[in-house]
């Protein structure tokens, strides 16, 4: 059974960091009861569901996927970009090695969020952005090196994380809004979607992809190409630059 670690909102949730939109309240109760949501419609889809251990001191702690990222049987330990960050990673790293994967980490100077990691068949896309730096992307690249991985690395400008403009359908296919995707070229086959939330897919099985329920236009275009969708309200989360991929790290076994 493929497992899902996923990270409970936080009492300061609504501190969380905002780079790339102008701030608006964020309402917990609302945020608590879509999380559970998300949460239903993965174990529904068949997958395990791991709390890990909560970090109420960090408002973006539920963004759980920038603390630790899973190659295989290997997880890497991230170093993330905004100090406030730091001390999600313990309770992260704590997960991953319960689940029985090898650690690897992101040491300093560098810095690596998870986000910024795109997994597309043995490539790895990494955003080099404001979280993660090129020292970062380069000690991946060792890390993976005699794993057959093969790492990329993007220049990302105009969203916090590259999978805030892009992440990919099941068949390879990338999928982003062209507004928000600096290096279409860097991508392909690259496919244009017309809503910026249609960007952020997650697998949650061999046809199925879980997406905000904000982008019903490119919902329509992935089922017209005969893939199942769950849609899920994270509006919450949206206000925090987040989206679907970042509040699990799916381990496929």
């Amino acid at each position: 059974m493929p497992t899902a670690l996923v990270r409970r909102p936080g009492p300061l949730l609504a501190d969380g960091i905002v780079t790339h939109q102008e701030p608006v309240p964020v309402d917990l109760e609302l945020a608590t009861r879509q999380w559970e949501a998300y949460v239903e419609a993965l174990r529904e889809a068949g997958w395990e569901i791991v709390e890990v251990a909560p970090a109420d001191g960090c408002p973006d702690a539920v963004f759980v996927e920038d603390a630790v990222v899973v190659f295989d049987d290997l997880a890497v330990v991230t170093r993330p970009g905004a100090p406030s960050r730091a001390a999600e990673v313990a309770g992260a790293e704590a997960a991953a090695a319960a689940q029985g994967l090898e650690i690897a980490r992101i040491e300093p100077p560098a810095t690596f969020d998870g986000g910024d990691v795109l997994k597309v068949g043995r490539t790895v896309y990494v955003g080099e952005t404001a979280r993660t730096s090129s020292d970062g992307i380069e000690q991946l690249r060792t890390i993976l090196a005699r794993r057959g991985w093969d790492v990329v690395g993007v220049p990302v400008r105009s969203v916090l994380h590259l999978k805030s403009a892009v992440t990919a359908l099941p068949d390879g296919t990338i999928v982003g809004h062209p507004d928000h995707v600096d290096e279409p070229g860097a991508f392909a086959p690259f496919l244009a979607v017309p809503e910026p939330a249609g960007s952020h897919v997650v697998h949650i099985g061999e046809r199925t992809l879980l997406m905000a329920a904000d982008a019903p236009q490119t919902a329509a275009i992935y089922r017209d190409m005969g893939y199942d969708v769950v849609e899920v309200d994270i509006s919450e989360y949206e206000k925090l630059d987040g989206c679907v991929t970042c509040l699990s790290v799916r381990i496929r076994r």
